[in-house]
């Protein structure tokens, strides 16, 4: 009994002194920065097939780092070729058939030239009583006769050409749909997720991998609403992870939630009073990320700091926040 008061005690000790602890690195804050818990996270990206198909090859594994436009899959295209063959094919067809057609609009124009010829001569030996009226009604009929099959091989040039446009349409998508048998990266990123293998059959949509976007690094946090109303988009800001614990990452405000919402259960505030919370994001400065690419980790907690609107002139940041010297940060981490 004597022994589990003691660890009660004990506990209690401990946690009296943790929250001493983080109420005395609160206070040697400035006024105007404010800080917060939260984690590093990245957004996700999910690589899908526009086509249904057969995956022919996978290029990369969970964890590879991949940049803009790297090959990452490659859909069966067996059957698109084929296709594509085919819709050439129609395409060589209704060219020819075109051809035809202004061949019998040629043929057409000179038969109705010949009977409007035929017309002319006739109304004049009619005039002079050479011709007959039964004569030059057969003229007449002639030449409306060769009018209208003027008018239909010029009505069956123009659905042949209209034929043609259709198969240049089917063979540029199934070109389009070639294209789409190759999935590139669109992002600089990792691999977190391969949701297919080779040889499984994808639906249109279906979802093959998930990256996670290397070029928008952020951290999350949230602060009361007596504090967030002084942050701006753009502010000043530093992070401090449980990674580097001694290196304060310079970093940049990009978000603020226009919408308060209640106080997460997995975040702490320093005024636990506080009941609604703003959201904000801070972003880490891509060549940052680019550096530490091999050690930067979604899911890392951390501690960011921003700068708050103030009246006077800003306050230094501490001495523990200043940005040091990465590359002798980098050294020792080679080391």
């Amino acid at each position: 009994m004597k022994k589990s008061i003691l660890v009660l005690v004990a506990i209690a000790v401990i946690a009296v002194g943790y929250l001493a602890y983080r109420q005395s690195q609160a206070s040697t804050l400035p006024e105007d920065i404010a800080s917060g818990n939260g984690r590093v996270e990245a957004v996700q990206v999910d690589v899908s097939s526009l086509i249904a198909g057969r995956v022919a090859s996978i290029e990369v594994l969970e964890g590879d780092l991949v940049d803009v436009d790297d090959l990452l899959v490659t859909i069966n295209a067996d059957t698109l070729a084929a296709q594509l063959a085919q819709a050439e094919a129609e395409v060589d067809a209704g060219l020819a058939q075109v051809a035809a057609a202004q061949a019998s609009i040629k043929q057409a124009e000179a038969q109705l030239a010949l009977a409007r010829e035929e017309l002319t001569r006739t109304e004049t030996l009619t005039d002079r009583g050479t011709a007959t009226l039964q004569t030059l009604d057969t003229r007449r009929t002639d030449v409306e006769v060769a009018t209208a099959n003027l008018a239909a091989a010029e009505a069956t040039m123009r659905a042949n050409e209209s034929a043609v446009d259709a198969s240049r349409a089917v063979v540029d998508q199934i070109r389009s749909n070639l294209d789409d048998t190759e999935l590139l990266s669109p992002v600089y990123g990792r691999v977190l997720y391969r949701l297919a293998e080779p040889g499984e059959v994808v639906s249109a949509g279906s979802r093959v991998l998930t990256l996670v976007d290397m070029s928008q690094v952020f951290l999350e946090f949230f602060l009361p609403a007596t504090q967030a109303h002084r942050v701006a988009v753009g502010a000043e800001a530093r992070i401090r992870l449980d990674l580097l614990p001694d290196a304060a990452i310079p970093a940049t405000v990009t978000f603020v939630s226009p919408v308060s919402q209640f106080t997460p259960k997995t975040v702490e505030t320093a005024e636990e009073r506080e009941n609604l919370v703003f959201r904000v994001r801070v972003r880490v400065p891509q060549e940052l990320v680019e550096r530490f690419i091999d050690i930067v980790r979604t899911g890392i907690r951390g501690v960011a700091y921003v700068r708050l609107a103030t009246s006077g002139a800003p306050s230094p940041w501490p001495d523990d926040l200043q940005v040091p010297d990465f590359d002798a940060l980098t050294e020792s981490l080679d080391e």
